[in-house]
């Protein structure tokens, strides 16, 4: 397998090639590791010359539609749904050395190792080879995917000749319609599309094509500067070649260009006119500008923690990729694999709204409200998709690219209504924390409104007066089509009231003062299952009275379960997915008192399997609250390391964008004690015996705040204006440059609870 070297603070390096790290698998997993992102363009981190594992450069929101297939079709199933397409790409080279192709599998690999620098926001490669007939080299090549110039990437390539002189013979292409690989039978994996570009014109500089059914047209123009070089096209490929010989320790550079325009009027000119501004900048100052727009990320971003260096890049791994996804040349999506492979189709889902949007309002709050204006962008679709359902208001898809609903699983895709509740609590927290009134009138109202009217209509009212909301999917697949789902009814009522708040501040027209009474008045009675037998709530009404999982007769293999077992068996049993209650108490804990969180998690804890990479990051979070803090240290470390610990099979058709994020979720929130309930920030922080130091930053308004926490106190440290927030429910104000340091409430650290499958212990 590929071996990384020892946990850097900003770096993960790959030092060797052995075994079968040139497998499939392995390659797929490490390109999805080493990939390159700016929100706009994606480079899966493909060796060079290959071999690949699965080729990949992704345009955000570039896509194909394929018909849904059903056995039996029913009213209000998706007719289409939505695939990624895998763009022009200008990464191969072809290397000749006498005659020899370069190939790592011939040959002798002398050294080979390969760097995805967090701070610079590069992959370097650097490699030395011997050919078969004793031809020695070194190949270096250098990758930017641009943050500042967010059409364009840039590779620089450079052989040198070891110990003798050697013909070279690069072929730098840039090709479309590549061949795919069949993807694995995982419902969490995408469909394989095969030539899904239809060539509409080609010349030495540009490439042009459109889908064949979504009718997007993308140009993807190249450029190269270096050496002279013959430059040839043909439907589907441009090719440069350069041809020359070398001299020991002599070097040839050659530095190619790539930028991409899709989806706009006259794409051709578009991507011609950033091309060409990419290369008068030239690749040194894309570099420069590259560490510039890192350094003003990484100042409020970071997330400082003494005594695992493994964790701590974990983090910083995970930020870095969440800003890659993140990062905004207008309004797009954010997909669940970002731009790094086309797991899940490369489709949106409410993970974006939950665990990425949080992280980024806090760090690079710029990203989120172009990330909501795309959804708002969307609201027509939504409008039209709760029409179809016979529903009111806006009803966001569970799976999309475009917006229109995509997902044929109906017990989620139709019933997890939360999606339309997230996406509100989204645009209520980006508002409170950046005080963004432009994006609020122009945009968030609106979503507020309207996804507020779908819960007045799916809400209904019993003989007493009481609300429910019936026949839901929660966060937890494992559980569809339930009555009362308490993260649902929590969520809903929060949407309710945020929206009654600005619409009734905002006086927005078409909503009248009764309409605005109506959602109060269903928030106030929304039902919250209670099982008082047991003394916890019900992850949804009847959660407590079905049958037990038999956990002892589940075997490691068996996991996931919704790969070895029915559906029907995990519906009727108390066996969850993936947090959900408990991800309930963290989003709305002001919902719960401390000792009902304590019950709650300790009953779910025992049910939860996590088969899904977002329940670890919410359960680290309460375990952290309800004292087991070595068991959400635990946690911590297992959403830190997987995907860099994971094989090919869990990462290799791209990362877990959303566990990425959660990492971040996991120390700051669950370690630093973070809430913003009711639009005030709150801090509780509390450390285990493991972690000595824990320090981040975070934007609120015109503020920057510091805090750092050690096992005796913590210190908050503000840049900006003053700000007033709360210490353990006690209100603090710090003033612009000033620092104030209070010491910590004694926690007692309590014993991990019962759990089929507890996280691996850490250290």
């Amino acid at each position: 397998m590929s071996e990384l070297g020892p946990a850097e603070p900003w770096a993960v390096r790959e030092t060797a090639l052995s075994g079968d790290a040139l497998s499939t698998s392995a390659l797929r997993h490490t390109e999805s590791i080493f990939a390159l992102a700016n929100g706009h363009i994606g480079l899966r981190g493909n060796l060079d010359e290959g071999p690949c594992g699965m080729p990949g450069t992704f345009l955000n929101s570039l896509h194909e539609r394929r018909d849904l297939e059903y056995p039996e079709a029913g009213y209000g199933f998706p007719e289409r749904t939505e695939t990624v397409v895998d763009a022009p790409n200008g990464k191969p080279i072809v290397l000749t050395v006498d005659d020899e192709r370069f190939d790592l599998r011939t040959g002798t690999v002398r050294r080979h190792e390969r760097c995805l620098d967090l701070r610079a926001g590069t992959l370097h490669r650097d490699v030395e080879w011997v050919s078969e007939s004793g031809a020695a080299i070194r190949v270096r090549s250098t990758r930017v995917v641009s943050f500042p110039f967010p059409a364009v990437a840039a590779i620089r390539y450079e052989v040198e000749a070891l110990d003798r002189p050697v013909r070279i013979r690069i072929e730098s292409d840039l090709i479309a319609n590549e061949e795919q690989p069949d993807q694995r039978d995982d419902p969490r994996a995408s469909a394989t599309l095969h030539s899904p570009l239809r060539l509409l014109s080609h010349s030495p500089d540009v490439l042009l094509h459109r889908t064949r059914r979504s009718g997007i047209e993308v140009a993807s123009a190249v450029a190269h500067a270096g050496p002279p070089v013959f430059t040839s096209s043909e439907p589907d490929r441009i090719r440069a070649v350069v041809s020359t010989t070398l001299a020991p320790g002599e070097p040839l550079r050659l530095e190619k260009f790539l930028a991409y325009a899709w989806g706009v009027q006259t794409p051709v000119d578009i991507a011609l006119a950033a091309r060409d501004e990419a290369v008068r900048w030239g690749f040194d100052e894309l570099l420069a500008r590259q560490r510039e727009y890192l350094d003003e990320f990484w100042e409020t971003a970071d997330v400082e923690l003494d005594g695992d260096p493994e964790v701590q890049q974990g983090v910083r791994f995970g930020l870095f990729h969440v800003l890659q996804a993140g990062a905004q040349a207008g309004p797009h999506p954010i997909a669940a694999k970002g731009l790094t492979g086309n797991g899940y189709d490369g489709h949106v889902l409410w993970d974006t709204e939950t665990f990425v949007l949080p992280v980024l309002t806090y760090t690079h709050p710029a990203c989120v409200g172009l990330a909501l204006r795309w959804r708002h962008a969307t609201l027509g679709a939504a409008r039209e998709r709760a029409r179809e359902l016979r529903l009111a208001g806006a009803a966001y898809p569970w799976r999309t690219i475009s917006g229109a609903e995509c997902s044929g699983y109906w017990p989620a895709g139709t019933a997890a209504l939360h999606v339309n509740a997230d996406i509100a609590a989204a645009v209520l927290r980006y508002v409170a924390a950046s005080g963004d009134e432009e994006f609020l009138r122009e945009a968030g109202a609106e979503i507020l409104v309207e996804t507020a009217r779908l819960w007045c209509r799916v809400t209904h009212a019993d003989d007493e007066g009481v609300h429910h909301i019936d026949g839901v999917t929660g966060p937890d697949e494992y559980t569809a089509l339930v009555d009362d789902n308490v993260f649902t009814n929590l969520m809903a009522q929060h949407n309710l009231l945020g929206a009654a708040s600005v619409a009734e501040r905002l006086g927005i027209a078409g909503v009248t003062a009764e309409e605005i009474g109506a959602w109060r008045a269903a928030a106030r009675r929304l039902f919250v299952p209670y099982a008082p037998r047991r003394g916890v709530h019900e992850q949804h009404s009847g959660f407590t009275r079905l049958q037990e999982w038999d956990f002892d007769a589940t075997k490691d293999d068996d996991y996931p379960l919704m790969l070895n077992f029915p559906y029907l068996d995990l519906y009727r049993r108390q066996v969850v997915k993936q947090a959900d209650l408990v991800l309930a108490m963290m989003l709305r804990g002001d919902a719960f008192t401390p000792e009902e969180k304590r019950r709650n998690f300790v009953y779910y804890e025992a049910r939860t399997v996590r088969d899904s990479s977002l329940s670890a990051p919410a359960q680290a979070v309460l375990a952290a609250e309800t004292g087991h803090l070595r068991l959400a240290y635990d946690y911590l470390a297992e959403a830190a390391l997987l995907d860099l610990r994971s094989g090919g099979e869990a990462s290799g058709d791209g990362l877990h964008i959303a566990a990425c994020a959660g990492v971040w979720i996991a120390l700051v929130q669950g370690f630093g004690g973070l809430r913003d309930h009711g639009g005030r920030l709150s801090f509780a922080p509390r450390l285990p015996s493991c972690l000595p130091r824990l320090s981040f930053c975070l934007r609120w308004r015109d503020s920057r705040l510091r805090v750092t926490v050690t096992g005796g106190e913590v210190t908050y440290a503000v840049t900006g204006a003053d700000l007033t927030f709360e210490h353990y429910g006690s209100p603090v104000t710090v003033a612009g440059g000033d620092t104030v340091t209070i010491p910590l409430d004694p926690v007692e650290e309590l014993r991990a609870p019962p759990s089929p499958r507890p996280p691996e212990r850490r250290g």
